[in-house]
């Protein structure tokens, strides 16, 4: 069987979509700080058939709900660390049972979500970056649930929506002697992340990293994601990941999203010609979205998602 790593060898991959917006469309309240990692307590079936709504519409590879997921935040719950780390685990589970129920006919795999330190803080810092720790103290925070997440046996670990080059460095050393692949991904605005480091500088981070066979963006606008997919591919020589945001825009006076979306097919393939390899979409990319990556995705892949032998 093919690793995650070793298939992107053979043409492009369709990740999912936000697992957030397809909770919340099921009717799912996400108000708390633990947001979609709550329902992992809660009502993880429901985490199963969310990730299921996108393994239908042809995603590849699902993220776990374990983005927000923390001892702390757990902690805050109530739960000990050992309930906490079976929370987490579990959320590796849950997406093999999503991959388990949509059947056979092509390989699927599960990618276990760590989101940066801010996500956990659930105030909008992982935008920021700079929480006024020490790379020392990022490193603390984020090697223990990195291991619990390895020892659940994903297929990758998704380093993803990083705001800075400091807590990338500190997560690079946290993945280190895991045993599992991890791509890397940051949130950025035009060419710099979003605590305004050059992205060269910032790919280049990943470049001599073995853990990381993937390099990329995610949680941006599609407009930015075009040129950040050309620079990765040419920084660091290794396969691209991308997921950006839909492009609708976010009032917070009015506290709603407005606009079109700008995310689509078409920009997909500009971004494989570019040297992407594992294609998606983040907030508000919902299944409908998905399965238009995955049908011209799969055909430029020359099915590469087939059964794996």
């Amino acid at each position: 069987m093919r690793t995650l790593p070793e298939a992107l060898a053979r043409g492009p991959l369709v990740l999912d979509g936000g697992l957030s917006n397809q909770l919340e469309s099921a009717g799912h309240d996400l108000g708390d700080a633990l947001w979609s990692a709550r329902l992992l307590a809660d009502r993880p079936e429901a985490l199963t058939e969310a990730h299921l709504a996108y393994l239908r519409a042809g995603a590849d590879v699902v993220l776990t709900a374990s983005y927000q997921a923390s001892f702390e935040g757990f902690g805050r719950r109530g739960a000990d660390r050992a309930e906490a780390a079976a929370l987490m685990a579990s959320s590796v589970r849950l997406a093999r049972e999503a991959a388990r129920l949509a059947g056979p006919g092509r390989r699927r795999w599960v990618a276990a979500s760590a989101g940066p330190y801010g996500a956990v803080l659930a105030d909008g810092a992982e935008y920021r970056g700079r929480y006024g720790l020490s790379a020392g103290a990022l490193e603390r925070f984020h090697r223990p649930r990195l291991d619990v997440l390895a020892a659940a046996g994903p297929d990758a670990l998704a380093l993803e929506t990083v705001p800075d080059t400091e807590e990338a460095e500190a997560m690079l050393r946290a993945v280190r002697g895991l045993g599992v692949p991890a791509w890397l991904s940051y949130t950025v605005a035009g060419e710099r992340t979003r605590a305004g480091q050059p992205l060269a500088e910032a790919f280049a981070l990943a470049a001599e990293s073995p853990e990381v066979f993937a390099v990329g963006v995610n949680c941006c606008t599609p407009e930015d994601a075009g040129p950040a997919v050309a620079l990765a591919a040419r920084i660091t020589g290794k396969p691209v990941v991308v997921y950006p945001n839909s492009g609708e825009d976010w009032d917070p006076s009015a506290a709603r999203w407005h606009g079109p979306a700008r995310m689509s097919a078409a920009l997909a393939e500009d971004w494989v010609r570019d040297g992407a390899r594992l294609v998606g979409g983040c907030c508000r990319v919902g299944p409908a979205t998905v399965a238009e990556l995955a049908a011209r995705l799969h055909e430029a892949g020359g099915g590469t998602q087939q059964a794996d032998r």
